[in-house]
Parts: C-alpha cells; structure tokens; sequence
C-alpha cells in the first residue's frame, strides 16, 4: 500500500522513493493505490504504520468466552508433561552394613540410582529416598539455644547424644564429629578417637558418617585408624579434600570396605578433578559428593545452581558428576539470621532458626541431593514429611487452586 505524501512531506519524497508522473498523477487522485507483483530493491526499508493502521490491516479474531470483549471463561487446553530420557544414572552407594553385609548394623541404607531429576515423578518414580543424618559432637561446642533446648542433656556425651538422635529424633543416620582432634582444640589422638567411634556404634545401630576436624594431615591420621578398626561397616568418611593424600586416604578407605565424602569448595571443575582422582584407588560405588552448601541467605541460589548443574550433567552422561550428592545442612546455623535474638518482625530465634535450617533443606532437596546433614528435629521432622509427600505418588486436588484467580486473600 503506498500513500501519497503531504505537502510538508516534499522534502522527504524527493530524498526517497522517486515516482512516475502517472504514479503521481494516481495517488493524487485514489491517494492511495495497491500493486500487485511488486518487487523492489532496496538497501533500507522503513515500515511505518499510522494510528489504526493495524486494525486495518490484521485479521479480526475471535476468541471463545468473549462476550461484549471481555472474557468470560478461561481457555480450556490440555497440558501433557514433556517425559524425557536420559543417558546415564547415578551411581548407587550403599551406607552401612548389616551383619550379613560384614558389618554390625542393623539397616543399611542406599542412596542414589536416580534416572531423571529430583521428583520429576511424570517421568520416572523417586528411586530412592533421601535420608538425614543428625550431627553429633564429641566434645562440648557452642550451640544455638533453639538447638541446645532439645539436646542439653547429652552434650558431651556422644554416644547419649546419637542415641537420642535415632530415637527421638528418628535420625536415618548419625554424624559424629570429632572435632576433639583439632591439634588448636584437645587434639585428641586417633586412639582416643576410635574409643569415641565404638560407643557410638554400642549405642546405635544406624550407619555412621564419620566427620574429622578441618586439618588435613590429622584428619587423615585419625580416619586411617578408624577405617582400620572397623572395617567392612561402610562409614561415611567426611571427608577427603583435594588438600589431603588423596591416593593415601582412598586407599585405607577402600581396603576397609568404606565410603569417601569427595568434598570440594563449589566448582564442578574441582569436583570432576578430586573424582577422577579417586577412580584411581575405588570404585565409583564408593563416592559421596558434597559441593558445599551454602544457607538461606549466604549464597543459596549458588549453591543450587551447583548442584543442579551436577546432577543434571550426571545424568546427560557426565559420568565424573554422576554420583550421589550430600549436603552439610547445618551450615544454615552459621548465619546469624538463624540464630541472633532480633526485633519482633523477624520472630522468636527459636522458631526462626529451624525455619532457616528447613528452608535451605527444601530448596537443595529439589536440586537432587540425597544424604541432608541435620541438626534441629523440627527441621529434620519437616523434611522428612514433604519428602515422604512427594515420593507416596499422590495426586494434588486440583479443585483446591481451580478459582485461584477469583480467590480473596
């Protein structure tokens, strides 16, 4: 369609298009014309509708539940959820070990196998729930009051403190750290930390992780003693980092029928590295991640950004990233948010802080992570219940969100 130009307009039609005097002598009569097989070439081309030009110009459409044009009803449409499937799963790893297994626990509990992404049940059903360890100290340390209300009575007693975790607490599984053997602390010997060990597994019979103090080489000393006084009883070791012998650590690991916790600082890279490093000395059966978790507040969204990015290449056929993931879930602690007596809008500590705990919890359970380090029951006793929803196969009463759009708050 091509107008004619106004008078103001002169100086721009001689700059641009350039038309015959019967063109002209046309539109000066119709003001405006239609061609038909029309071609031009041009080197720029600008498009300019005027007001109302469009209405014109584009179809009127109609849409069903519109009277007097305004809508009445919802579209009505099916959703079909997109079920894909993925070249590789994650590997399987066995926790503790039964009598029959070599072990002297009373369950064994098994972590990972996973073939699609966190609770993506419309593809494939939760291979395996996740499980929750709770922390348990061998020495007195600071704690928050909304924690230390419910544990008082058994600090600095850890086999007392494991067995209140298991049985009150309905822990899967019981960390004990032994942070007594910090050469700046106690620094406990490794004889002194195997004693610590065998009440522990007297007073519980849930597998163990077994957590160090933060020193590399002592760290490596202590959990060389307690692999080879227990042996064949699939500890968690928390952990082997890239800073210790790592050939050295994963072959006293190995040898005595454990597992090692590959920790490394949130980079996929480091991971991949300190993994393949470890493939050198046991099998990928035997391979905990942790990527660091980061709190509520504290670098969350990286956190799950890192560990969804591992288990989705895990399972896209990463095979270095394609293990189970754990998360230290108590570092929800370390944010003062979580623990400091604040004003009246941010509630009392003592509600706030499992909160934090259990929002951090909720937001890496999505992610995949399959072995949750705990600390507060209340946090420990919500996951476990949104977990057990979300794995039971039931279907949401959509009828309870239907009107969403018309309900008043």
């Amino acid at each position: 369609m091509i107008q004619l130009p106004q008078d103001g307009d002169k100086k721009k039609e001689d700059e641009g298009l350039k038309l015959s005097s019967d063109l002209l002598e046309a539109l000066a009569k119709f003001q405006q014309i239609e061609l038909q097989d029309f071609e031009m070439d041009v080197k720029e081309l600008e498009i300019i509708f005027e007001p109302g030009m469009a209405g014109q110009i584009m179809p009127k459409i109609k849409l069903p539940g519109i009277a007097g044009g305004k809508p009445t009803a919802m579209l009505q449409t099916a959703f079909v959820p997109p079920v894909e499937t993925y070249p590789n799963k994650i590997t399987e790893v066995k926790l503790g070990a039964t009598r029959s297994e070599g072990g002297t626990r009373g369950r064994s509990l098994i972590i990972g196998g996973e073939t699609s992404p966190a609770f993506y049940n419309f593809e494939r059903p939760t291979t395996h729930k996740p499980v929750i360890t709770l922390d348990v100290f061998d020495m007195e340390v600071p704690l928050s009051k909304a924690v230390k209300m419910h544990v008082k009575d058994v600090v600095g007693d850890p086999a007392a403190w494991a067995k209140l975790a298991v049985d009150k607490f309905d822990a899967d599984m019981v960390t004990i750290h032994l942070i007594s053997i910090d050469p700046l602390l106690k620094d406990a010997t490794p004889k002194d930390a195997v004693k610590t060990v065998e009440k522990v597994l007297q007073a519980v019979d849930v597998p163990l992780v077994i957590g160090g103090c933060g020193d590399p080489v002592k760290d490596a000393d202590v959990f060389e003693a307690i692999c080879e006084a227990f042996p064949g009883e699939r500890f968690l070791i928390s952990s082997i980092t890239r800073d210790m012998d790592v050939e050295r650590c994963a072959k006293y690991v190995k040898k005595n029928g454990h597992i090692a916790l590959s920790f490394t600082p949130m980079d996929l890279n480091l991971a991949r590295e300190l993994n393949r490093r470890l493939y050198d000395f046991m099998g990928r059966e035997d391979i905990v991640m942790d990527l660091t978790t980061a709190a509520l507040g504290y670098g969350l969204d990286y956190a799950f950004t890192n560990m969804e990015r591992a288990r989705i290449g895990g399972l896209m056929g990463d095979v270095e990233l394609a293990h189970p993931m754990s998360s230290g879930t108590t570092n929800a602690w370390a944010a003062r948010e979580a623990w400091l007596k604040m004003s009246a809008e941010w509630e009392p500590r003592e509600l706030r802080g499992p909160l934090w705990e259990v929002t951090t919890a909720l937001t890496l359970l999505l992610t995949g992570v399959d072995l949750f380090m705990m600390m507060h029951p209340a946090a420990v006793k919500t996951l476990k219940d949104v977990t057990n929803y979300l794995t039971s196969g039931k279907k949401a009463d959509a009828s309870k969100f239907a009107e969403w759009v018309s309900v008043k708050a």
